[in-house]
């Protein structure tokens, strides 16, 4: 049963399909753009629009941008020597961020994922092994430390270790604030694996 007409539901319906926007969310977006002043909704809108129409994947890392490189893979001052390995554009914000990483990236844009039919030529591998020919010294592995991340990682470091070029992997374990009770034994034997001495 509609409440508030056919165009209201449509909105909340579109807005519904966004990740982690359930139908609450949904009508509180709808009603909220419904009150914003027209020009915004019609500049949010048109950033939509243009991000849609505009917005590609970065010819050498394949993350997305909307010029040809993007800003990291563009810039001189960064050491095109190392390269760390993510699965998405998210994930190298994230490293972004920390303001400590000078190096370039590579975005897989997934994980190989037998159960979800996904393998290595479904994601930027080849890509990855092209651009190794270059003057690599070190790629960087930073998938996530699930399954499917895990199996990503051993399957690169299997491509990569022939070439003669250093892999290493993040170090993963007890997140900062952390209980040791409440932490899985597989996070707890690579925060042991993965000490550094002090």
């Amino acid at each position: 049963m509609e409440y508030y007409g056919s165009q209201i539901g449509k909105l909340i319906e579109e807005l519904s399909r966004l990740p982690g926007i359930g139908p609450k969310s949904a009508g509180r977006l709808a009603f909220h753009m419904i009150n914003m002043p027209k020009e915004q909704v019609e500049e949010l809108a048109k950033a939509m629009l243009d991000a849609r129409n505009n917005v590609r994947y970065c010819k050498e890392c394949y993350t997305l941008t909307d010029d040809e490189l993007c800003p990291v893979c563009a810039s001189s001052e960064r050491d095109h020597g190392t390269i760390m390995v993510v699965e998405t554009s998210r994930d190298l914000a994230a490293y972004e961020k920390t303001g400590k990483y000078n190096g370039v990236y590579h975005v897989l844009q997934g994980a190989i994922s037998p159960m979800l039919g996904i393998g290595p030529s479904d994601i930027k591998l080849k890509e990855l092994m092209e651009r190794l020919r270059g003057d690599v010294e070190e790629v960087i592995i930073a998938t996530n430390s699930s399954l499917e991340g895990e199996t990503t990682a051993m399957y690169i470091s299997k491509l990569i270790k022939p070439t003669g070029i250093k892999v290493s992997r993040i170090a993963s374990g007890v997140p900062v604030g952390g209980d040791l009770e409440y932490i899985d034994e597989v996070t707890l034997l690579r925060a042991l694996e993965g000490r550094t001495q002090i």
